[in-house]
């Protein structure tokens, strides 16, 4: 079905490309920076779309935190361009990765519909809200969800964010799971055919 999820061990034996990028979605806390982590020493490239200027924040009265992020769609559509076709230097590569491995990407934003033609794959990183902001009260890289607004608009988002995401991922993967199974399906969901078809990009 035209953008709907597929079975993470889906395999039917056909050639695949090369190259391909596949994007990381969720919620705060579902374990998207955990997951390109582990990716990364795995040999594949990886970016967090949360810096190097690839997001930037808006106004947005409709969250308790008042502002939300959108993608610089030109930058990142460059970064993902400059992958599939093996433009030297368009990602950086880590030691070991390999130039032609798959580009892992991960955000969740506003407007990422809008690229998600360029995606082999988007998969929603996903857990139960209480564990999404016991994370959050944990780490130490992050200051986003730790005060009660950050918290609301964290559970804002579960509640009407997460099922669009849902509706529309070509995989769901459940973040309970320790981070090298994790891993391991998203490896599998990146070497299976694309699904027929994408979610339409929005306007």
């Amino acid at each position: 079905m035209a953008g709907g999820r597929r079975d993470a061990t889906a395999s039917d034996g056909h050639a695949r490309p090369s190259r391909r990028a596949v994007l990381l979605t969720g919620m705060p806390g579902a374990g998207k920076t955990t997951a390109l982590r582990e990716l990364a020493a795995r040999g594949h490239r990886t970016v967090d779309l949360d810096h190097d200027g690839y997001s930037r924040l808006l106004p947005d009265p409709g969250t308790p935190i008042g502002w939300a992020q959108e993608w610089d769609l030109g930058r990142v559509a460059a970064l993902l361009d400059g992958h599939l076709v093996g433009r030297p230097g368009t990602v950086p590569v880590a030691d070991g990765a390999s130039a032609a491995a798959t580009l892992f990407v991960a955000g969740t934003v506003v407007n990422q519909a809008r690229l998600y033609h360029r995606f082999a794959a988007v998969v929603l990183l996903t857990a139960p809200a209480e564990l999404l902001l016991a994370r959050i009260a944990q780490r130490t890289d992050n200051p986003f969800g730790k005060d009660a607004l950050g918290r609301a608009t964290v559970l804002h988002h579960v509640a009407t964010l997460e099922p669009r995401l849902r509706a529309v991922a070509s995989a769901v993967v459940d973040t309970r799971a320790p981070v090298a199974q994790v891993a391991d399906a998203l490896e599998r969901i990146a070497r299976a055919d694309p699904p027929a078809g994408h979610p339409a990009p929005s306007e």
